[in-house]
């Protein structure tokens, strides 16, 4: 669309994506062969919108486009590798030791409120993340950095409490935050970076709107502006894909993917190492979940290849743990602990005796969360649990994430696991080693997962040794069971050319075009 009418939560490597065009890196949707064109604004189907309490959790495709278009990180990882690339930063020195790391900033950056860009907003910005206030997966690494050395403008010095593996992960997914605006930033009033595309306006439940940066720092945008209009109904995002109100969606389930791919008139699109895993939790708070067997018996009930085949159309691969087989932590045997074993799961459920129902929550609206948990309900019933279906609403379920409180289990996506594996085992809400949302408290959890963090890179000797530890108390103890590791896609016309992702699943439109 050219006129002024203008991603997820939260896909990895090794896969081919079937029945869709594939983006690794800095590749792009490709499909056209004439020059990239100035103007026109894009318009984005959303599924759920932005939360301002919550806006640098990564927790909808709204907030990983708001993320993506206003705000920049210190480093970019390419979708493929985790070998930090220039961004805000142009170089950096790790200590020998691990406890301290200098970074060379841009000297040419301004935020879209014209003030300059330096080693000050670097230290604002890690400490505001390292406030609980702010509930972001990655405060605890913000908060190990402990020193800032900010007597050069265009450099810093971060010291740690000890060394950190996942540095750079915390400084690939830290975006630069303004401090002069903070306050209207926590009221959803004004979000100010110094990325490509300026905040404009929200307007809640419906649209969210931005305009070209004039004045940023790389490339500038070929794109007027981006709006993204809230249709939490995936098929409505389908339709007016369809009739060329939206020119991108991010919602559809993926077998409306798969007819849109089919049909030849618009692109699909996967990008290979921006991952999300789809995940049964449960509330060690609710006694029943408290035995381990029954949540074995989950383990085994479950078919994790129907959902591969009938939800996700064969984009994602069955798993019994988080990493994608390009991580350190991966181990092909172990993934594979829990295969599919109707006859053992109702073996172990009959030992346990007569169970209540289970309440089964998952986000409301999203096709395929649904799908999946009717599945789930299924296998399980079969193996003679009965659950009870909660369709929540996206913003309370988050919120239900966060606090731990769903007393049951529950259904959602995860990410984190493409990045160093102690990302995973010290920030994510649900395997937070310090504090998680099934209540799960665990010595040597802990102190796996701590000393995965604290090792000088995470793929020294050391830190190899503690993510197989790590394997096994996710796999011995099950309070989350992982179904599938799910790859990335999107739908859009076939006029709109040259967009990428981001590790951190933002989509990237510095390059897009619409094309004539």
């Amino acid at each position: 669309m050219r006129s002024l009418a203008l991603a997820v939560a939260g896909a990895l490597a090794a896969s081919v994506l079937t029945a869709c065009s594939s983006a690794v890196g800095e590749a792009d949707n490709g499909g056209s062969s004439s020059a990239p064109a100035d103007g026109g604004v894009l318009k984005i189907g959303s599924t759920s919108d932005i939360v301002p309490a919550t806006i640098f959790t990564n927790s909808s495709d709204s907030t990983n486009t708001l993320i993506g278009a206003v705000y920049e990180s210190l480093v970019d990882y390419p979708l493929d590798s985790l070998e930090p690339q220039p961004r805000l930063a142009t170089s950096w020195q790790l200590a020998d030791d691990g406890r301290s790391l200098t970074l060379q900033l841009r000297d040419d950056v301004t935020f879209h409120s014209g003030r300059e860009f330096t080693s000050k907003d670097v230290e604002f910005s890690i400490k505001t993340w390292a406030d609980p206030v702010w509930t972001v997966q990655l405060q605890r690494t913000a908060a190990a950095v402990t020193g800032f050395d900010t007597s050069d403008p265009h450099a810093i010095t971060l010291e740690f409490a000890h060394p950190l593996s996942n540095v750079f992960d915390l400084l690939d997914m830290l975006p630069i935050i303004d401090s002069e605006s903070i306050g209207e930033l926590q009221e959803g009033k004004a979000y100010v970076g110094t990325g490509p595309f300026v905040f404009e306006s929200w307007t809640p439940s419906s649209q969210l709107v931005f305009s070209r940066n004039d004045d940023y720092w790389g490339e500038q945008p070929h794109l007027d502006g981006i709006e993204v209009d809230i249709v939490a109904d995936p098929q409505a995002q389908v339709s007016q894909l369809r009739s060329g109100q939206l020119d991108l969606v991010t919602g559809a389930s993926y077998r409306d993917l798969e007819t849109l791919s089919n049909d030849g008139k618009f692109d699909v699109t996967g990008f290979e190492g921006a991952a999300q895993q789809i995940y049964v939790g449960a509330d060690l708070a609710n006694p029943q979940l408290d035995d381990v067997e029954l949540r074995k018996a989950i383990a085994y009930a479950v078919d994790r290849e129907r959902i591969v085949d009938e939800v996700f159309r064969g984009n994602a691969e069955a798993i019994n743990l988080p990493w994608p087989d390009y991580s350190p932590a991966y181990d092909a045997a172990a993934n594979e602990t829990y295969a599919y074993d109707p006859a053992k799961a109702k073996e172990i459920v009959a030992g346990l005796g007569d169970q209540p129902v289970l309440p089964l929550a998952y986000p409301a609206g999203n096709a395929n969360y649904e799908s999946v948990a009717q599945i789930v309900q299924a296998n399980l019933e079969a193996a003679g649990l009965e659950t009870e279906l909660q369709p929540t609403e996206y913003s309370q379920f988050i919120k239900q994430l966060i606090g731990g409180t769903f007393g049951g289990l529950w259904i959602l996506q995860h990410a984190y696991a493409h990045y160093t594996p102690s990302t995973l085992a010290v920030s994510a809400y649900p395997f937070n080693a310090d504090k998680n949302a099934s209540h799960f408290e665990s010595a040597e959890y802990k102190k796996h997962a701590e000393a995965a963090w604290t090792a000088k890179s995470g793929t020294a000797p050391e830190a190899i040794e503690s993510y197989q530890a790590l394997n096994k108390d996710l796999l011995d103890n099950l309070f989350l069971i992982e179904l599938a590791l799910l790859h990335f896609q999107v739908a859009s016309a076939p006029d709109v050319q040259d967009f990428t992702m981001s590790k951190r699943g933002e989509l990237d439109f510095r390059s897009t075009y619409l094309a004539d």
